[in-house]
């Protein structure tokens, strides 16, 4: 995965989250992943598992296709 594509993927998961007013520990929470990672992901340090991109989108109610959808984006 590309550091653009990490960023993406960091960006939409925090867009989404402060639309639902959840705090990055309130997210940790309900995914059962610490603050610093979702944090970490947020910022784009980390490739996300798809474990945690499972838990993730449940959460957040974002459907798993929009990586594929970054994907096409950037061409890639």
């Amino acid at each position: 995965m590309s550091e653009q594509h990490k960023i993406l993927i960091g960006q939409t998961i925090a867009e989404k989250r402060k639309k639902l007013n959840l705090t990055q520990h309130e997210l940790a929470e309900k995914t059962d992943l610490s603050r610093s990672y979702i944090a970490d992901l947020e910022a784009g340090r980390y490739t996300p598992s798809i474990k945690s991109l499972v838990a993730i989108s449940a959460v957040l109610e974002l459907d798993l296709n929009f990586l594929t959808e970054m994907t096409e984006i950037q061409g890639g």
